[in-house]
């Protein structure tokens, strides 16, 4: 025990012995601050050490705390402490307590290469080499240190060769200097951003976001580096990450100007965005486009965000009907995101909503070629060649001429006046009446299978409910012209003058 410790424990009694009664009922813990014995010291060393062999780190740092708050002078609790921190990854918290036990023993080379290797790996080459050099000075192997101070030197070069290259504008060659550099200096920040910023110049954002992200652990303060994150998680279409980042930076200083700037740009984008998806969640699809356009006046210069505009008004526009302007905004954003097989399914219905099903056909066999795995999409392109080969026998929207999603009430509109304009009756020539005859039975089929649940749902999926190809046991005339009905009206031949009922 010091003599310091030893005059602050009898400055102390005195305070202590008219308290006593109050410590007890506070537990107050008085060992960190009177010091420790050297038993305690002993016994916590003791169990750092079994801590650290079991692998119980967080709980062996607690330990060495504990031995070096007891002794400040001891350089072994420091170089034991600093150990326990590398084991954590905790390099930088590591580095202050060598240099402690360096200060106290400056002769202690086992201290000294340990701090070298830790300045050499976070690119800090004048000072690694000068614990290299002590090493090589002293005795014992100084195989390790002769390696590490080549190392060094090889590393000094490197670091000069990659500032050059970046300087001249060869990118591809600085990242290939940069990426030995970073082998041998992971910790160092520096070598990262200026990677990063090669590979930003690159046009490989996901990259430079691998070698950001470290910076901001190795940088005590690195708010350059969360804004730098922030923007390229941005202009990738992350805005959730990109809000995350930003924040983190607004932590480290709430009035960063250029943070604060770019955080309000990005919450109010984020806040559309979000809107706008929980709206077409709610099937409310006109607030949901207004709500997209206000998207591309907030951001018209980012791709990302005027595509996904496109994309999805593309899609709220199929789902509110209005095929034919889904067709040209879909086409619109499949020329800017040729490769998205959303939009290419969304003009694929488009498509056949306006009976158009060569043209869906097309969309979706491109789209299958993008992402032959999608369920949805092999099942779409199934369908639409299903509706393809029926329109070439038997239509029942274009026999009507009404939309693929007219409800009841339309279909029945539509059957009365085209059963009106050609009911045979209407007719004298005999081919004439024959026409007519051929046209009245469709739009009486078509009649019948769009004003049962059943049936139409068989037809939209692609299967014809009155085509006796598909169907065992039905019913068909001449060519495929079936009559659905229980009876043909113009069987018997000769005059056929009948009342039928517009229901």
């Amino acid at each position: 025990m010091t003599a310091d410790t030893r005059r602050g424990r009898a400055g102390l009694g005195g305070v202590l012995s008219s308290v006593s009664l109050l410590c007890v009922l506070l537990d107050l813990q008085v060992d960190g601050v009177l010091g420790a014995t050297h038993v305690e010291i002993e016994h916590h060393l003791e169990m750092g050490r079994k801590l650290l062999a079991a692998g119980q780190l967080a709980e062996a740092l607690s330990h060495y705390h504990s031995a070096v708050e007891g002794d400040s002078k001891n350089y072994l609790t420091y170089y034991k402490r600093a150990a326990v921190f590398l084991a954590m990854g905790k390099s930088k918290s590591a580095l202050p307590d060598l240099s402690r036990a360096i200060q106290l023993k400056p002769d202690f080379l086992a201290a000294r290469l340990q701090r070298g290797n830790i300045l050499l790996r976070q690119g800090n080459t004048g000072e690694a080499k000068e614990d290299f050099q002590a090493v090589l000075q002293g005795a014992g192997d100084q195989t390790e240190a002769r390696e590490q101070l080549l190392k060094a030197d090889e590393l000094e070069e490197l670091q000069e060769e990659a500032r050059s290259t970046h300087l001249q504008g060869d990118y591809e060659g600085a990242v290939r200097v940069l990426d030995r550099v970073i082998e041998i200096s992971p910790w160092d920040p520096e070598s990262r951003e200026l990677r990063a910023e090669c590979y930003i110049h690159l046009g490989e954002p996901r990259k430079a976001i691998q070698d950001l992200i470290p910076t901001t652990r190795l940088r005590n303060d690195n708010r350059a580096a969360f804004l730098q994150l922030s923007k390229l998680y941005y202009n990738l279409g992350d805005h959730q990450e990109a809000l995350s980042q930003v924040r983190e930076c607004l932590k480290l200083d709430q009035d960063d100007k250029d943070c604060f700037s770019h955080y309000k740009q990005v919450k109010k984008l984020s806040k559309q965005l979000d809107s706008a998806e929980e709206l077409i969640s709610e099937q409310r699809y006109q607030l949901a486009i207004e709500k997209y356009e206000s998207v591309m006046k907030t951001e018209p210069n980012v791709p990302f965000y005027t595509n996904k505009a496109k994309e999805r008004i593309c899609h709220c526009l199929l789902k509110n009907h209005r095929t034919h302007e889904a067709v040209d905004v879909c086409s619109e954003a499949h020329q800017q995101d040729p490769r998205n097989v959303n939009i290419l399914r969304d003009r694929a219905e488009a498509f056949i909503q306006n009976h158009d099903y060569e043209k869906a056909v097309e969309d979706y066999q491109e789209a299958k070629e993008l992402d032959g795995e999608n369920q949805e999409i092999r099942d779409g392109l199934e369908r639409a060649q299903k509706l393809l080969k029926l329109s070439r026998k038997r239509d029942y929207y274009k026999i009507l001429g009404v939309n693929r999603n007219a409800n009841k009430q339309e279909i029945i509109k539509a059957y009365r006046k085209l059963a009106q304009q050609w009911h045979p009756d209407n007719f004298q020539a005999e081919a004439e009446k024959k026409e007519a005859e051929k046209k009245f039975i469709d739009i009486a089929a078509a009649k019948e299978v769009l004003t049962d649940p059943e049936m139409r749902q068989k037809f939209d999926a692609g299967e014809d409910p009155l085509d006796p190809e598909s169907q065992q046991g039905g019913g068909g005339g001449g060519g495929g012209q079936g009559w659905p009905f229980h009876f043909n009206p113009f069987g018997s031949g000769g005059n056929f003058h009948f009342k039928f009922h517009y229901n």
